[in-house]
């Protein structure tokens, strides 16, 4: 049985050293181009609670955006290493009504030292792109990093 809001494949496929201590160097199998495409089920909880219709909101897209990011990218990490977020630039294009499926893609598009930029985007079972951006994630070492706050 699958929880509410977990991801579903039941939807339509549309289609370094930075002098941190709390830093790792990742895999070196992280290539640039690699993607994932996963599809969610838009539940009551990811609604814009602020409309009187039940729409998808901004926030809950652009979780599903770094969700799919974290899923990307967590492959190719060492043990005791986390990607978090550190900046989104995401635009929401088009409305989703609540109970439709949303496929989002990333693909990484930089690696920097530990800082990894993505592109993301996301489209409705129309066949409507409904969000389309940037996301950009920093590799932390969760041992290091969990003592040093």
């Amino acid at each position: 049985m699958k929880r509410r809001g977990s991801p579903t494949y039941g939807c339509p496929h549309l289609r370094a050293d930075s002098g941190l201590p709390y830093i790792f160097s990742m895999k070196n199998n992280l290539a640039l181009g690699i993607t994932r495409t996963q599809s969610y089920i838009t539940t009551q909880e990811m609604r814009a609670r602020q409309l009187k219709a039940d729409v998808f909101s901004t926030p809950a897209m652009i979780g599903l955006m770094e969700r799919t990011c974290v899923e990307l990218t967590e492959p190719y990490l060492d043990e005791n290493e986390q990607t978090v977020g550190i900046h989104v630039d995401v635009h929401h294009l088009a409305p989703t009504k609540i109970g439709q499926c949303v496929i989002v893609t990333a693909e990484l598009l930089e690696v920097k030292k530990n800082k990894l930029r993505y592109s993301v985007t996301a489209i409705n079972d129309q066949g409507v792109t409904i969000g389309a951006g940037n996301h950009r994630r920093a590799v932390i070492n969760t041992k290091s990093f969990s003592s040093e706050a």
